[in-house]
Formats: structure tokens, sequence, C-alpha cells
């Protein structure tokens, strides 16, 4: 009989699993837990970490070993659980990035890239993807096309890594294929998101359709909502849906005038249809 692990996070987001053992901010609840093996706190953002000490110390009493640990202790994650720490659907088929981006903590945390089983799912999370093997890579669209949900990958793939044979591959998903991100977060990221656009027009992905869409990252040091408003602009120039990542420091603090200017630039039907208004949508 495998072990039974109740796993307990400071706060929900859209991926954490939601099954009988997966608890919410909380100490133990008025029930029976006589037949858990184990407790795993799991913390994905550093401003959650006091937080988890409490819940450590309120899970103590359940009488059975108790650990804490997640991203934000910057722990490399192990061999991927379908359904353990995210929500069942979502997926890691690999873990690391050769980049070294100012912002990220994923080189420091992951290490070099390295590829692992690829279980079944429908929205990919990897840190890159497409930095991946090619044989790794058809292997999870290989797994994707076997699925019954639509494929998405939220977790961004690299634009200037992009090739004819991986929008083959994303063609191939259609009408499967829910949507996909790449990113413009540096400055030296336009042109290759750019020649990204036009290798997914050319495969027959437009911006209109909301498939493709392109994290831009916002509010971090020196920024301004000028060049903040003009890389979103740009982005849909290069044919992608912008969707606005707030940057926030290891607490978690964000400016509130950053927030309502993120918010206007979170509904792709409303921003597309403003923008579209005004001219520049990509084919």
């Amino acid at each position: 009989m495998s072990n039974r692990i109740a796993r307990v996070f400071p706060r929900k987001t859209n991926m954490t699993p939601d099954d009988g053992l997966a608890f919410i901010n909380c100490p133990p609840p008025m029930l029976a837990l006589s037949e858990i093996d184990a407790v795993h706190i799991s913390v994905a953002f550093t401003w959650d970490l006091k937080r988890a000490e409490q819940l450590e110390k309120d899970w103590r009493i359940v009488g059975v070993p108790v650990t804490v640990g997640g991203p934000a202790f910057n722990e490399p994650g192990g061999e991927f659980v379908p359904g353990m720490y995210l929500k069942d659907g979502y997926v890691i088929t690999s873990r690391g990035c050769p980049n070294r981006c100012w912002f990220c903590s994923v080189p420091l945390r992951e290490g070099a890239l390295r590829e692992l089983p690829v279980a079944d799912g429908w929205n990919i999370l990897d840190d890159n993807l497409l930095a991946c093997s090619e044989a790794h890579i058809r292997e999870v669209f290989s797994m994707l096309g076997r699925q019954k949900r639509r494929a998405a990958f939220t977790g961004g793939m690299e634009a200037k890594l992009l090739k004819s044979w991986h929008v083959e591959l994303l063609r191939s998903l259609k009408p499967a294929l829910k949507r996909m991100y790449f990113a413009y977060d540096r400055a030296d990221a336009l042109d290759p998101l750019i020649q990204a656009g036009k290798l997914l027009r050319d495969g027959g992905f437009s911006a209109q359709s909301h498939v493709a869409q392109a994290y831009v990252l916002v509010g971090y040091k020196g920024d301004t909502f000028e060049k903040a408003e003009k890389r979103l602009r740009d982005a849909v120039r290069a044919g992608f849906v912008p969707y606005a990542m707030l940057y926030r420091d290891d607490v978690g603090e964000t400016d509130r005038a950053w927030r309502e200017f993120q918010r206007d630039w979170l509904r792709p039907e409303i921003v597309m249809a403003q923008i579209a208004k005004q001219g520049g949508v990509a084919g």
C-alpha cells in the first residue's frame, strides 16, 4: 500500500491539488487522519515562508513526520509525481533552463536542464520546454495528442528557440490547442518574439485566435508605465496577445498603481478589442 501523504499549501492557486488529502492554509481539520503517513507543507512563494512556519507547528499534532519544502526554499525539484503538488492535468516534463535571466530563480534552483519521464497531462509547466532534445519534445506532443482536454503551454516557451518543426507539432494539436505562452521580459527578446510570431502566422496561428500569448514582465525597478505599455503593444505587433506579469520582490510586495495597470492588461478580449480599434494587430 502506497503512503498517504497530506499536502498543505499556504495559499490556493489554479494549480493547487483538490483531492481529499490537499489542505489550504489551515490547521489539521476535525476529521480522522489516522491513515496519513506524512505531512508535506509545500511553499511556492517566498512571501509565504512565515505562514509555512506556523502551519508546520499546527500540523505536528497529527503525530506523523511533517516536512516543509518547495520552490520558495530554492530546492531543486525531483521526479515529477502527477497530482502530488499540482492539480491533475498539470505536468512537468523537464526542469531547469540554460539562461540566466536576472529576475528568474530557476537556474539557481534547478541548475542545468534535465529531462524527466513524460507523464500524462494537458497543461505543460516546464521551465523551458523548447531547450529540450527533439526526441523529448516529440514525446511530449505525442502524449498531448492522446489527451481528452485541450493542450496548454502555460510554463512558457522561449521565442528564440522556436523552429518550423515546433510549429508543425503545435499545428498538429489544432483545434485541441487552447493556449501557448511565450515571453517578452528582456529588451533583447523583442526581435526573437517578432520572428516567432512570423513562424506562427505562417503556421496558421494569429493574434485574433488568442492561442498565441506572451508574458510581459512589468513593474520592476526602473520600469515606467510608458515603457511597459510600449512592450505590451510591441508584443501585439509581433502577433501575440500580451499578458502583463507584475514583478514581485522576495516579500511579495507590489505597488498599487502597478496592480491597477496590470489589471488593464489581463483580459485578452478587452485588450485586443481596444488595440484593434487603434490598428496595429499582427495577422
